[in-house]
């Protein structure tokens, strides 16, 4: 991992300059001090010492040791730049949590640099790499594949040991201790299936995310409710599908969702943007919605108002999420700044026409809308 530390060692000299309150030509600490307190190899303090030579932040001078440099200016000390870290960000929700983080970044004068992962672990340390190296202030970060060991566990200590706050957003890895804003997808998943059965549903399927923590909690809830319902067998009504699959899910699983479709009269999906191809799929064998099959989705973007049955589903915060996550950061980033939990947002129920209510029914269904 010591292709990444330097990065981390550049954004904490910066720190300790405007901290220790140095000035152009003071003396600076020596490679082996940094080799101390950072754990590293020389080599790696070596990378760090260059960069900074680079932005014209130290010097060193052969047989005297490392000054502050006389051209060093406060900017470069105290930027308020942040990084935003998304796993997709050109359709769905994203734009909207990304304009809400990128409004409350923009009145209060800090710089947004924005990266895409498109949910792979890969590209997610590529940019924390590069956002590092640009020296960021802090991070606000969705994280990818984020129910599955992650490489990058090491990369985050090191962003907290140099004091970057990192603010997650829509879940968080099982192992960070940094807050996390997000929707309550368990209470969101328990809500829709809830719902499924006060419309008088007693078999009901579950489409889900198997490799991201909110597919996990949204089936947690989904469970939970069957369970509370006597639906024992539930379980097995479930199909898991891994976000590569996703664009090609209803070709690669075909057989199974036409199995698990012969089983249930209604689907919880995973979000929108499933329910909305499973009604495609529907449609394109001779399945009425809803009068054969009823379908939920959780998130209630544009895809759940704009589709052939309006669906009902799950709302999410959207913009209003994107605005907490930059609030929280920018309340981080304060000094002094202490520990923070979780902001967890309620789930809000969205009814609209792709559910049937079965007659004796009507009523419960009526009351929880």
């Amino acid at each position: 991992m010591e292709d990444y530390k330097y990065l981390t060692i550049v954004e904490w000299v910066k720190n300790y300059i405007l901290t220790h309150g140095l000035k152009p030509n003071d003396r600076f600490l020596t490679e082996k001090e940094l080799c101390s307190v950072h754990g590293v190899s020389r080599q790696t303090v070596r990378q760090a010492l260059m960069q900074l030579e680079r932005e014209n932040i130290l010097c060193r001078v052969r047989g005297s040791g490392t000054f502050v440099k006389s051209v060093i200016s406060a900017p470069n000390a105290v930027s308020r730049n942040v990084g935003v870290i998304s796993t997709y960000f050109s359709d769905y929700i994203f734009p909207h949590i990304v304009t809400g983080i990128e409004s409350v970044l923009n009145d209060a004068s800090c710089p947004m640099t924005l990266a895409t992962t498109h949910n792979r672990v890969a590209e997610e340390t590529q940019a924390l790499t590069s956002m590092m190296s640009n020296g960021v202030r802090g991070l606000i970060v969705e994280p990818s594949k984020s129910a599955l060991p992650n490489p990058n566990i090491e990369l985050y200590r090191e962003i907290r040991r140099s004091n970057i706050p990192v603010v997650f957003f829509n879940a968080k890895y099982p192992w960070a201790d940094m807050p996390c804003v997000a929707l309550d997808d368990e209470a969101a998943g328990k809500m829709v299936t809830d719902y499924l059965f006060k419309c008088g549903h007693k078999d009901i399927g579950g489409i889900f995310l198997m490799d991201d923590m909110q597919g996990h909690k949204r089936y947690s809830g989904f469970i939970n409710s069957c369970m509370e319902h006597g639906a024992q067998s539930s379980e097995k009504n479930v199909v898991w599908y891994s976000s590569a699959e996703k664009d090609e899910l209803f070709e690669s699983l075909r057989e199974k969702i036409s199995e698990l479709l012969g089983r249930v009269s209604a689907v919880v999906c995973y979000n929108d943007m499933i329910a909305v191809r499973l009604m495609k799929f529907c449609r394109e064998n001779g399945i009425s919605v809803p009068d054969d099959i009823s379908v939920t989705g959780i998130d209630d973007s544009n895809y759940a108002r704009i589709c052939d049955v309006p669906l009902t589903t799950v709302k999410h915060p959207h913009r209003r999420l994107g605005e907490a996550a930059a609030e929280l950061l920018l309340e981080l980033m304060r000094p002094n700044a202490g520990e923070h939990p979780d902001m967890i947002f309620e789930p809000e129920l969205v009814v609209r026409d792709s559910v049937r209510i079965i007659s004796d029914a009507a009523e419960s269904a009526k009351k929880m809308a």
